[in-house]
């Protein structure tokens, strides 16, 4: 019978189906700093929203911890405001 070895160390993190690695993702408000988060902006922030209403998260946004942390108190700024909609139907 063939054992399977555990390899030791860390492997880099590659896409399903591809051999490419992939490639990390930068925060676009650290990258342009003339892209502000701002609450009555809502057509910027509506991207960052999913059709059920609920707010992309960190790992599919690629935004970092900070600006996320103020993406999500604009985006619930501008719903209690009724700027945006609490859900898409």
């Amino acid at each position: 019978m063939f054992m399977k070895r555990k390899i030791l160390g860390k492997k880099p993190l590659k896409r399903k189906g591809s051999g490419l690695p992939m490639r990390k993702r930068r925060c676009r408000f650290c990258a342009d700093a003339n892209n502000l988060i701002d609450y009555k902006e809502v057509k910027p922030l509506e991207g960052f929203i999913k059709e059920r209403g609920k707010i992309i998260s960190r790992r599919f946004s690629g935004n970092c911890a900070r600006h996320q942390r103020k993406l999500a108190d604009a985006i619930k700024k501008g719903r209690f405001l009724g700027l945006l909609a609490y859900t898409r139907y």
